[in-house]
């Protein structure tokens, strides 16, 4: 069964859809075997879906054969057990678009996509990213989630999106995670009314509580720990605010240091160390976590009783 399958009734997604990260042997290798693991996890642990191949998946380390590999792997290994979204983007709009109809027929749920750009000054203007995200959503049935984010430094207006939106049925979930996160969630919201089915979350979650006031449906985090961003969202959608804002202070500082101290090498950390996968290490030129950050990574992750330490054992 196809991951797209898992949603019949055509509702929309909703809830903690963490990012999967890339898992890599000790020599950088693919593990196959710990990606497969590291999967089961993230279900186990209460993600109502799953994202591979982001950032924070280390997707720019990847060949694209080893995008092909990986983006296989999970969606035969999920079997429609969650959704799954893959991130295709890429500069060509045309290329763009051939890996989103690929991760179609593959079973991807959704494709998640950032606005054309290459290093710090190669950008195109509004009228050709309006058409880059055209070319994708024409090329596909599924949705299309557009990742409003930093690490583009493309300015993606609020009118913009909801234009989108409202000109491509498909293009109908947004990850915001820009400053005033919260602030551009409600405006766009606001301006694109129903055709904006998935305002989602962000940034590991460290504006999650004012961004589910503003009306974010989803969150899209990184996979160390989904079962306690669920102590946050499940409380808060059953209309116990108090419950979800407690949670939220609960789990914070570990939000925190995975955002401010350690980045993508926070999940495989925390998998490792829990027995998940049998390495954390990341493809250089990125560098492994420095044992201090390590220690208290896991130090506070211990006191929250995360799975992630325990699931493996």
């Amino acid at each position: 069964m196809s991951s797209a399958r898992s949603n019949p009734a055509g509702q929309p997604y909703r809830g903690v859809f963490p990012v999967a990260p890339t898992i890599f042997d000790e020599r950088g290798a693919l593990d196959l075997d710990g990606q497969r693991r590291c999967i089961d996890f993230m279900i186990d642990a209460g993600s109502h879906g799953i994202c591979i191949l982001a950032n924070f998946s280390e997707q720019f380390v990847l060949t694209d054969a080893e995008r092909e590999t990986v983006m296989h792997a999970v969606l035969e290994h999920v079997a429609g057990r969650v959704p799954v979204i893959v991130t295709t983007s890429h500069f060509s709009s045309a290329v763009c678009a051939a890996r989103s109809r690929q991760a179609e027929e593959a079973g991807a749920a959704m494709v998640m996509v950032m606005p054309p750009y290459h290093g710090a000054t190669f950008r195109v203007d509004e009228k050709s990213i309006f058409e880059f995200f055209q070319v994708v959503a024409e090329a596909i049935r599924i949705p299309v989630m557009i990742q409003d984010a930093p690490v583009a430094g493309t300015p993606l207006s609020v009118a913009l999106l909801a234009r989108l939106a409202k000109e491509f049925a498909n293009i109908s979930y947004f990850k915001i995670e820009v400053p005033m996160a919260a602030s551009k969630l409600r405006s766009l919201i606001e301006a694109g009314g129903s055709a904006i089915q998935g305002p989602w979350d962000g940034e590991e979650a460290i504006t999650l509580m004012a961004d589910l006031d503003a009306g974010a449906t989803g969150a899209m985090t990184g996979g160390g720990y989904p079962d306690g961003i669920r102590q946050i969202i499940d409380p808060y959608f059953a209309g116990r605010r108090d419950e979800a804002k407690a949670a939220y202070a609960r789990w914070l500082p570990l939000i925190n240091y995975e955002n401010r101290q350690c980045g993508l090498r926070a999940a495989k950390v925390l998998m490792h160390e829990g027995g998940i996968i049998r390495s954390d290490c990341v493809r250089h030129p990125l560098q492994p976590l420095p044992p201090v950050f390590r220690s208290g990574l896991i130090e506070l992750a211990r006191d929250l009783d995360a799975l992630a330490l325990r699931w493996g054992r």
